[in-house]
């Protein structure tokens, strides 16, 4: 008997080449989204949650359109957040993203996941699968946890737009990291929204 979480990053969206936070998705983040749904047909899911945020929102409508016996349900704990701040161990090279957020921002990103965690990582008795549709560093944050990784590594487990990574739990066993950022449902020109990597 096993608990799945299939963890997926929104679809682009229409304002993200804009620098806009948040918005309705791009005809590219509806294809991705779609071809998403037709990937995960098949699991019987027991849940599935997203994050109130258009993008996330939106995606979960697409998935639904495609799979009308799930029915998606609002997380405030799944919100795009910012979980930590520097630390010591987090690598110079890092330091520029956080020149914009405040001290108060990465409080209530870190609460926001220290209960997301809570809620969401508990076994559940039999086989169980799970859709969370959520944001970059909201699945980073998950992965992390799943491979014991130090709190700043988050900001290096990046999820492409659709990407899907799935972390399960046998009974009696720790969460386990099945599969990060898959991206085989989606061709390459739908491959979109994986950061740059900074200059060493």
């Amino acid at each position: 008997m096993t608990h799945y979480i299939y963890l997926v990053r929104h679809g682009e969206h229409q304002d993200a080449e804009h620098g806009i936070d948040d918005g309705p998705l791009s005809p590219r983040g509806r294809r991705q989204a779609e071809l998403l749904a037709d990937r995960l047909s098949g699991v019987p899911f027991d849940a599935v949650w997203h994050s109130p945020l258009v993008r996330a929102a939106e995606t979960a409508r697409a998935v639904a359109e495609r799979m009308p016996s799930i029915t998606p349900e609002a997380s405030s704990l799944l919100f795009d957040c910012v979980p930590t701040g520097m630390t010591e161990e987090t690598p110079a090279v890092f330091e520029p993203f956080f020149g914009g957020i405040t001290e108060a921002a990465v409080d209530a990103g870190r609460a926001q996941m220290a209960d997301a965690l809570t809620a969401f990582l508990v076994r559940k008795q039999g086989d169980v699968h799970e859709l969370i549709i959520t944001h970059n560093a909201v699945i980073g944050w998950f992965v992390r946890e799943v491979l014991g990784a130090p709190d700043w590594r988050w900001m290096t487990l990046n999820q492409a737009n659709a990407g899907l990574t799935v972390i399960a739990q046998r009974h009696g066993r720790p969460w386990t990291l099945v599969s990060h950022n898959d991206l085989a449902h989606l061709p390459f020109e739908l491959r979109t929204g994986l950061p740059e990597v900074p200059p060493v």
